[in-house]
């Protein structure tokens, strides 16, 4: 197992070099840069910029020298803690993100705890119960949740609650504590607004968990040794808990791989359209205006998660799962 762990820890080394290649090169394809950008959207708006400023920003981060000294200057910054600056915010990256990274892991950390605590016994209601009414209904209301967008349904219950109730729902927190520090009254505040977003977030991962966790499950109870198990008197409750259930989850283990960069990243449109105070719509608005040391410093996060994720999903299927080996060899 440790010999195992460390050679995924040094494949993680080239492919993230890679994907730091990738994003770059991406990034870059677009043509101009950002202060390109920039000065063309002051002159359509009637207004001249700074090119002093423009030329002392061009020289004090490399824009004036070829690409591949760029990437290795961003490249080694980031080793050393130091992400870059944001064009469009004019601070430092890790000042722009501030509280919006914590503000999006509250959200997700939230939403996915919700989604597996509705999910999980449902999907085994539904497994136990197949083709009784409780299962047609929560499957009704599955597929609904599936085939319902997430923004859509923020653009729904925005409707209505300004039709029924005359208010808004939009933002994590009241309009007064936008730019304060953080204080109880805020974070009471935030408590408030949270579930608004973690419901519209939650509908479509708690459907599709149902779907998958009734699926394996069903697998697992039409297989023999759960005939014999139940053969033998064993109590229900555990039959179904000792074996099946514990082997229909390796779906809920792989998942790992994609939880720990969503976390961060969020649920972008849904994000935008509640005007959240996440990282969603920051990264969004980094790629449409090419603040390539914000966007990029984004993508690379997630990246990192990726593989850390992946790498954790693999060791625990290993253990959870008796079936799965980390390498072939003969069965004795």
């Amino acid at each position: 197992m440790i010999r195992y762990i460390v050679w995924r820890i040094a494949v993680m080394i080239p492919t993230l070099i890679l994907i730091s290649m990738l994003v770059f090169t991406i990034i870059e394809l677009p043509p101009g840069d950002y202060f390109e950008s920039y000065v063309a959207e002051m002159r359509a708006i009637g207004e001249k910029a700074d090119m002093s400023e423009i030329d002392e920003l061009r020289a004090r981060y490399g824009f004036d020298q070829p690409e591949p000294i760029r990437y290795l200057r961003w490249v080694t910054g980031m080793l050393v803690g130091d992400f870059g600056y944001s064009f469009e915010y004019r601070m430092p990256v890790s000042d722009v993100v501030g509280d919006r990274l914590w503000l999006t892991i509250l959200v997700s950390t939230v939403t996915i705890a919700v989604t597996w605590l509705i999910a999980f016994p449902i999907g085994i209601y539904s497994a136990t119960h197949q083709y009784s009414w409780g299962d047609y209904g929560l499957t009704l209301v599955g597929l609904i949740g599936l085939a319902i967008p997430n923004f859509v349904l923020a653009l729904i219950l925005m409707y209505f609650a300004n039709i029924w109730f005359g208010t808004s729902i939009g933002h994590l927190m009241d309009p007064e504590y936008l730019s304060k520090p953080m204080s109880w009254a805020k974070f009471s505040s935030i408590l408030e607004h949270l579930w608004i977003p973690v419901l519209i977030i939650g509908t479509a991962g708690t459907a599709g968990m149902v779907r998958r966790l009734r699926a394996n499950l069903l697998d697992e109870l039409r297989k023999q040794y759960v005939t014999t198990a139940r053969a033998k008197g064993l109590h229900p409750f555990k039959v179904l808990v000792k074996y099946p259930l514990r082997m229909s989850l390796n779906f809920f283990i792989s998942d790992i791989g994609s939880i720990l960069p969503t976390i961060i990243s969020g649920a972008e449109i849904t994000a935008v359209v509640l005007s959240l105070e996440t990282t969603g719509p920051l990264l969004i608005k980094a790629l449409q205006s090419q603040d390539m040391y914000l966007a990029g410093s984004f993508l690379m996060f997630l990246a990192f998660l990726t593989v850390i994720g992946v790498l954790v999903s693999d060791i625990a299927l290993a253990l959870f799962d008796p079936r799965i080996r980390l390498q072939g060899g003969k069965t004795k």
